[in-house]
């Protein structure tokens, strides 16, 4: 069995199941110890690979959440100015003067996500989640990160991690990344899966539910990607899609149009993609699916 292989399997029973090409791209990112940088739309399953990752290694999941206006204290470390100040207090008046080096040692660190990963007494996965949210100048304090795997304090030095993390970087594509932090990571771009790929994650995470029902949902949801849509349904809409038909005691799609509509919030998450979905468009990308299941039959 080859490690990329071997790889596959491991996330398959950790609930993910990966392509060739990302299960290699994610098994070169390991062995040359390179972060990772995932690309792709909102839903496709970027976060729950790092996830998956860390269950199928066994390792700790570490992750930093990125946002507009994202800094240093927030991502990194922020000293601890209470017990710095406590400490100060503590020994006034006394015979031994407090030095400045004994208030900005490594215990006064509060540990944010990066130094909290680059600490780890044992190997964690570090998801760095939608790094495309953050500013440009935060994705330069990255790059010492994702290239030396270090973090310098400038009152204590440079902190070398105990075990390199596998770095998981993901981006929507909301805005173009710098080139130099592309060139620190490995590749990969994230599309939606193919029609039997969906089908066969949805069986995995909902065993219970009806097979028609899941096939037929899959086609249905692969079907409504192609609309102009605000916001296009993604692997977790899907799932949310199907548990709902399914607890709502349907085997297959619903021939009741509102019965169909009434569990579309599932799917459509603004009133303007609810409105553009007309019973008739429903009927027709519903009629479109019948007529591909004929075909393949044929």
């Amino acid at each position: 069995m080859s490690h990329t292989t071997a790889l596959r399997e491991r996330l398959h029973q950790a609930g993910y199941l990966s392509d060739d090409g990302l299960a290699t791209t994610l098994w070169l990112a390991q062995s040359l110890r390179r972060p990772l940088l995932l690309e792709g739309d909102a839903g496709v399953g970027k976060t729950a690979l790092a996830q998956a990752l860390a269950r199928a290694s066994g390792a700790q999941l570490v992750r930093l959440q990125c946002f507009e206006g994202l800094d240093l204290s927030q991502a990194a470390y922020e000293w601890n100015y209470g017990r710095q100040l406590m400490a100060i207090r503590l020994h006034e008046g006394g015979a031994q003067q407090l030095q400045e080096s004994d208030v900005f040692s490594r215990e006064y660190l509060l540990e944010r996500p990066l130094l909290k990963a680059i600490s780890s007494d044992k190997p964690c996965v570090l998801l760095i989640d939608e790094i495309d949210r953050a500013d440009e100048a935060f994705e330069a304090f990255l790059l010492e990160v994702l290239s030396e795997y270090q973090i310098t304090v400038p009152e204590i030095g440079t902190l070398q991690a105990r075990h390199v993390p596998q770095v998981i970087l993901t981006s929507n594509g909301t805005r173009e990344l710098s080139d130099a932090l592309r060139r620190r990571c490995l590749f990969h771009y994230l599309d939606y899966p193919q029609l039997q790929r969906e089908i066969a994650i949805v069986k995995a995470a909902l065993p219970e539910a009806n097979t028609q029902l899941v096939e037929e949902a899959v086609q249905f949801v692969q079907r409504l990607r192609k609309e102009d849509l605000n916001k296009t349904p993604g692997i977790a809409e899907t799932l949310d899609w199907v548990a709902a038909l399914h607890h709502m005691g349907q085997v297959q799609l619903p021939e009741d149009l509102d019965v169909m509509a009434t569990s579309l919030g599932c799917l459509l998450k603004t009133r303007e993609d609810q409105f553009q979905l007309s019973t008739d468009r429903m009927r027709q990308l519903i009629e479109g699916r019948r007529s591909v299941g004929v075909a393949e039959k044929v």
